[in-house]
């Protein structure tokens, strides 16, 4: 989970860049780009009153448009920042994992932090270190210069994957370490083929097979790995 926030009384840009972020990878989540208050207070660990009153101090600042028992979505300008957020934080990941060494569970949490102090330009020139890499260490896309983002319209998760079916593993949340050091434990990381084996009953673990080994994955984690196909795995 993120790191709780107090938009009352902590620093106001890191709050607003915290929420837009939320704001755009819930409306991402759902398919229709809005995100509730309520999956926002739960997303950044804040009562729903306090998430409340910041989505309104986002709405006076032209960065959301909120529908009273609909959600809330980003404008163009919220979503610009949202991207400009989402591509530092997935730089410095990438920078801690591939120049320093830092495990990939421990990234998100460093970043989470580095984030919202460091400038532009210093993220360019991580960006041409790592030589402008697509994607996080955990296969999420980066943000491109201009803040354009590739989809995952082509993945589909490892719990709705059919038995029998032969995929590369695309991306995993970010958010659980636990989840992170499990699979890295079971040599599992983007990139690695897998064969859906089979999907226990009654909610049960989902049976796949990396090579000759067979791990059995439990719902939560089957519902956070992202499966493409296994042809483009590149």
């Amino acid at each position: 989970m993120a790191s709780p926030i107090q938009p009352e009384s902590g620093d106001p840009g890191r709050a607003v860049e915290d929420y837009v972020k939320a704001v755009f990878s819930l409306g991402r989540a759902s398919g229709n780009g809005q995100a509730s208050v309520g999956a926002l207070a739960t997303r950044l660990g804040v009562t729903p009153g306090s998430a409340s009153a910041m989505v309104k101090r986002l709405a006076a600042q032209g960065l959301v448009v909120h529908e009273p028992y609909k959600g809330v979505v980003l404008t163009d300008e919220g979503e610009a920042l949202a991207l400009s957020v989402i591509r530092r934080h997935r730089l410095i990941e990438s920078f801690l994992a591939e120049e320093l060494g830092m495990p990939w569970d421990q990234v998100h949490h460093e970043a989470e932090v580095i984030e919202h102090v460091v400038s532009d330009t210093v993220v360019d020139l991580i960006a041409a270190k790592l030589g402008n890499p697509t994607h996080d260490p955990h296969g999420d896309p980066i943000p491109a210069r201009d803040l354009t983002i590739a989809d995952h319209l082509a993945t589909t998760t490892l719990w709705d994957a059919h038995d029998g079916a032969t995929m590369h593993l695309a991306s995993v949340s970010d958010t659980d370490p636990a989840m992170l050091r499990h699979l890295a434990e079971c040599g599992i990381r983007p990139g690695t083929r897998i064969t859906v084996v089979e999907h226990q009953p009654f909610d049960g673990p989902v049976v796949i097979a990396v090579g000759r080994t067979r791990h059995s994955i439990g719902p939560s984690l089957a519902r956070a790995m992202r499966l493409g196909d296994a042809g483009d795995s590149g």
